[in-house]
C-alpha cells in the first residue's frame, strides 16, 4: 500500500509527530520562546476549493494527468516555511491547473508538445522537497501551468559493475534506488536531508549536497552523463570518467533547476557499500576552538565522512548534548579497509585544539556506546517534521546556509549571527533561538548553517519571516559567502543570486536558454527572468 503524501507540509501522513511528541515538544521549547497557546489544525482535503483548471488534457495524455484539488494543493508549493504557512493559513496560490505524471521520456515529450501548442508554464516536479520556491508557479506569468511529476520514471535501467556506474532514471527517490542498487553490492552514497522524498532529477537540477561533509559533498562528483528533454530537443551528453573537451554539457545542466530542459536520466558513479565504520565526538569549549579543528581535519586529507561542527545550542535542541559544550561529530567509513588509524589521527587532531574526545567503532564489541551521533542523526532525519510541527505552534522556523572561505569564518559566521538576531529582534520576534552548525568542510572553508527560532505575529509571521530573511541574506552577499551552499536557488534566492552571480554570466544562461527553451515555457523566473 502507497504511503500518502502531505498535501500541506512535509512528508508523509504516517511519520510526523504523535500528539505526545508534539506536546513535549512545545514543553521543551517553552523556557526560551513564546509558544502560541493552540496549535493550528493542518488543513484536510475537504477544505480545498481551488479555481477550476484552465486546461484540459489531450485524450492521449489524460490517463496519466491529475485536476483534482489534493493533486493540485499538493504541487502548488514545495516545502519551505512560507510554503507551510501559506497552507496552514489555506491559501493555495496559482496552483497548477493540471498534474501530469508521464510513464517515460515519450510522455514527457508529449507534455512539453502540449505546452507548446496551449502556450503553458511547465514546472519539473521531482519530490516537491524544494524549500528555496523552486517548484511553484511564477506570480507574474498568467499562462496555464502544467506541473510535470517525473515520480513515474523511477527505476535503475542498467548497472555497470565493472565501471561502478548505473543508468538511472531521474524520478527515482532515495530509498527506492538504493534498493535496486543493493543487490548488486553498490551505493550511490548520496543522502540528503530529504533523501526519502527527493528524487535523482532533483537532486542533479538543484546541485543537492549530500550527508557526506567532506570530499564527495555534491552530486556534482557523481554525475557520469546526463539526459534531458527540452522544448527544442533532446540534450544528452556522452558517458566519460573525465574529459577536457571545452565546457562540459553536463555541468550546465547541473544547478539549472528546471530551466534548460527536463532530466530524465543519468549514468551515475557508484561506490562499493561501506563495511568499516568508526565514529567519534569531540566536546570543545569554543564554536571557534571547534571550527579551528574541522579546518584541521579537512586539510589534513583524511577525507572523514562526518565532520560535523554543532554549537551549544544546536547539540541541546537536536538532544546532542546538554548545551555546556559545542560538539564536532567526527566519522569515518570504508568498503576496502579499517578505519580506525584515520578515526585516532582525528581523534589527535582534535585535542591538539581542546577537544575532549570519545571514539566508537561499529561492531569491535569493546568500546562503549555514544549516543550523541546518532541521536543528532535521528533529530537530523526527523527534522523537517519537527520544523512543521514548530510552525504549527506559531513559530517561525527558518534556516540560512552558506559556504565562506576560512580566512573570513570566524568573523562571517559572528556578523551572520547577529544580524539575525538584531532582524528578529526588529520586528519583534524575540526571545528566540539562532543557532549554527558546520554542515560540510572543504580544505579551503566550511558551510555555517543557520537555524532559526522566534515566536511568530498570529497574523504576520509572513512579513516577519521576509524582514528576516532579506536582512540575513542580504549580509551574507555583503560577507562575501554564497546565498546558497545546497538548498538551490528557486524564487526565496533570486534577489541574492542576482547579486552574487556575475553579470555576463547572466545573459550568457539566458542567451542558453534562448535556443532550447524559445517559448520561455520551463520554471520561467527561476534563476534567470526570460
Amino acid at each position: 500500500m502507497d504511503r500518502i503524501r502531505r498535501f500541506w507540509g512535509w512528508g508523509f501522513e504516517d511519520a510526523g509527530l504523535s500528539h505526545a511528541e508534539e506536546r513535549a515538544l512545545a514543553k521543551r521549547i517553552q523556557p526560551f520562546i513564546d509558544i502560541a497557546p493552540h496549535p493550528i489544525i493542518p488543513p484536510t482535503p475537504d477544505e480545498l476549493h481551488l479555481p477550476a483548471p484552465r486546461i484540459t488534457p489531450p485524450d492521449s495524455l489524460d490517463p496519466w494527468c491529475q485536476s483534482d484539488d489534493v493533486a493540485r494543493a499538493g504541487h502548488t508549493y514545495g516545502k519551505s516555511f512560507r510554503d507551510v504557512v501559506r497552507a496552514l493559513e489555506r491559501r493555495w496560490e496559482r496552483p497548477p491547473d493540471v498534474v501530469a505524471s508521464p510513464v517515460d521520456e515519450d510522455g514527457v515529450i508529449a507534455v512539453l508538445d502540449w505546452a507548446s501548442r496551449i502556450d503553458a508554464v511547465v514546472i519539473p516536479y521531482g519530490g516537491g522537497s524544494s524549500v528555496v520556491g523552486g517548484v511553484e508557479a511564477p506570480a507574474n506569468d498568467d499562462r496555464p501551468v502544467i506541473s510535470c511529476d517525473l515520480g513515474r520514471l523511477d527505476r535503475v535501467l542498467e548497472v555497470d559493475s565493472v565501471s561502478r556506474a548505473a543508468l538511472i532514471q531521474a524520478g527515482v527517490y532515495g530509498p527506492s534506488l538504493e534498493a535496486q542498487l543493493r543487490p548488486h553490492g553498490l551505493t550511490l552514497r548520496h543522502y540528503p536531508q530529504s533523501f526519502e522524498v527527493s528524487s535523482l532529477g532533483g537532486w542533479i537540477a538543484t546541485r543537492a549536497g549530500g550527508h557526506y561533509a567532506t570530499l564527495h559533498t555534491h552530486i556534482d562528483d557523481f554525475v557520469e552523463s546526463v539526459r534531458a528533454v527540452t522544448p527544442a530537443g533532446l540534450w544528452e551528453s556522452r558517458r566519460l570518467p573525465g574529459s577536457g573537451a571545452g565546457p562540459s554539457p553536463d555541468r550546465l545542466l547541473l544547478g539549472s533547476e528546471g530551466i534548460l530542459g527536463v532530466i530524465t536520466e543519468a549514468w551515475m558513479r557508484l561506490q562499493d557499500r561501506p563495511r568499516f565504520r568508526a565514529s567519534g565526538v569531540a566536546r570543545f569549549a569554543t564554536f571557534a576552538e571547534g571550527a579551528r579543528s574541522a579546518r584541521a581535519l579537512a586539510q589534513s586529507g583524511l577525507w572523514p565522512s562526518n565532520c560535523r561542527l554543532l554549537d551549544a545550542g544546536e547539540a541541546m535542541m537536536t538532544g546532542a548534548g546538554s548545551g555546556e559544550a559545542h560538539l564536532l561529530l567526527i566519522g569515518f567509513e570504508s568498503a576496502d579497509h579499517p578505519v580506525d588509524l584515520a578515526m585516532a589521527r582525528a581523534a589527535e587532531l582534535a585535542r591538539d585544539h581542546g577537544g575532549i574526545v570519545e571514539i566508537r567503532r561499529d561492531g569491535d564489541g569493546g568500546q562503549e556506546h555514544l549516543d550523541a551521533s546518532d541521536q543528532w542523526r535521528s533529530s537530523f532525519l526527523r527534522a523537517p517534521y519537527i520544523r512543521d510541527s514548530l510552525v504549527c505552534l506559531g513559530l517561525i522556523s527558518e534556516t540560512f546556509e552558506t559556504a565562506i572561505t576560512w580566512d573570513r569564518f570566524d568573523s562571517f559566521v559572528d556578523d551572520i549571527r547577529a544580524c539575525a538576531e538584531n532582524a528578529l529582534r526588529a520586528v519583534g520576534a524575540w526571545p528566540a533561538l539562532v543557532s549554527c552548525r558546520l554542515t560540510h568542510v572543504y580544505p579551503d572553508g566550511a558551510a555555517p548553517y543557520f537555524t532559526i527560532l522566534a515566536p511568530g505575529q498570529s497574523s504576520g509571521r509572513l512579513a516577519q519571516w521576509q524582514e528576516v530573511k532579506a536582512e540575513v541574506m542580504g549580509a551574507i552577499v555583503a560577507g562575501g559567502g554564497t546565498v546558497t551552499h545546497h538548498h538551490a536557488v528557486g524564487r526565496d534566492h533570486r534577489p541574492g543570486y542576482d547579486l552574487e552571480r556575475p553579470s555576463l554570466f547572466a545573459a550568457q544562461l539566458r542567451a542558453a536558454k534562448r535556443v532550447v527553451d524559445p517559448g520561455a515555457m520551463l520554471n520561467p523566473g527561476v534563476l534567470i527572468d526570460p
